[in-house]
């Protein structure tokens, strides 16, 4: 039960930084910025909103070792965002384009697809590695 509830806390903060993520993503582009550069700024902006909010409350982490979570969080978090959703951005979206004829909606799915597989790692990765109860 208490893993559970982890999850939807976790599935809370998650929409709320991927709508953050995703707004300034267009907003960037739509100011002319390219893809990867629009995107590494809203992710990294949308980054510090999430390790407050999944340390207190997805997590509830009480650890006094803030320096090591912060460290962690941002390894697990940068490799995440800017490797693996970079990566998805890159492979998919000539993909994307040529399905949906629609470059804006092309952007949209391929950068879902990249928030899903980075949703994933961090999860886990956070819940294993980052804010472990058994380490203070």
């Amino acid at each position: 039960m208490i893993k559970n509830n982890k999850i939807i806390r976790f599935g809370i903060v998650g929409a709320i930084n991927t709508a953050l993520d995703f707004g300034l993503l267009l907003l960037f582009t739509h100011l002319g910025l390219p893809k990867i550069a629009s995107n590494t700024l809203s992710t990294g902006m949308a980054f510090i909103f999430s390790f407050f909010a999944n340390k207190k409350y997805t997590f509830r982490s009480s650890s006094g070792n803030v320096k090591r979570e912060i460290a962690l969080f941002t390894i697990v978090t940068l490799f995440g965002l800017w490797v693996l959703q970079n990566g998805v951005i890159w492979s998919i979206s000539p993909l994307c384009a040529a399905l949906l004829h629609n470059e804006s909606l092309a952007l949209l799915a391929a950068k879902l697809a990249g928030t899903i597989v980075s949703l994933t790692w961090n999860y886990l990765t956070y819940d294993i590695l980052v804010f472990r109860k058994d380490i203070t």
